[in-house]
């Protein structure tokens, strides 16, 4: 059974709303991503929705029309390293952060996917779900998702034979077996228990 959430409605009504949301927190490969938008009420986008909600081929028409209809939009990463460095969540608040800075003219509102703000000086709002609930949430949504899909999918022609194209980078056993048998790469998180138990495990011999 399916609960419908009801849409958030934000404290701030003004036309600079940002939305930010990431992807990419569960992967053992790849940076994790993250996109803010502001909407343009005069050009609105028909079917925002949570990502993962929305077929691929509808997510790729969505990535381009809210490029073209958003008042801004911004995409932006954590790095490998940097997930490895600082841990995902602060990565994750790291690539948000980044994206809403890259955001112009800057917003005077940010709605953050989740449950946790990033420090930072914006007037802001976390919205549980909020990728369900707000559009402009939804439209930064489907750019971070698109974005690392795409990656991925070029990663899959740098690294053959561990299936980034499939599974993106998640501990499928697909991509288990391919550690298993081809090893560790580069784009790999070593914090990451699977990797870094591999990694322990080639140190003993």
């Amino acid at each position: 059974m399916s609960v419908v959430l009801e849409p958030f409605e934000p404290a701030y009504t003004g036309p600079w709303l940002a939305g930010v949301d990431e992807v990419g927190r569960g992967p053992l490969a790849g940076d994790v991503v993250a996109a803010a938008v502001i909407l343009d009420p005069k050009q609105p986008i028909d079917g925002l929705n949570d990502s993962k909600k929305l077929t691929e081929k509808r997510r790729e028409r969505l990535f381009d029309e809210i490029q073209q209809k958003a008042a801004a939009w911004c995409i932006a990463r954590a790095s490998v390293a940097e997930i490895d460095r600082l841990n995902i969540l602060q990565a994750s608040l790291l690539a948000m952060t980044r994206a809403v800075e890259g955001l112009a003219p800057p917003p005077e509102h940010v709605l953050v996917d989740g449950n946790r703000l990033p420090k930072w000086a914006y007037s802001a709002e976390a919205v549980v779900k909020g990728d369900s609930r707000h559009p402009a949430i939804s439209a930064a949504s489907i750019l971070a998702k698109v974005a690392r899909d795409r990656e991925m999918v070029a990663f899959d022609q740098q690294y053959p034979g561990y299936g980034f194209a499939e599974h993106k980078g998640y501990p499928t056993k697909t991509h288990m077996a391919a550690l298993d048998t081809l090893g560790v790469t580069p784009i790999h998180r070593t914090s990451y228990a699977p990797i870094r138990e591999r990694l322990e495990q080639i140190e003993l011999f």
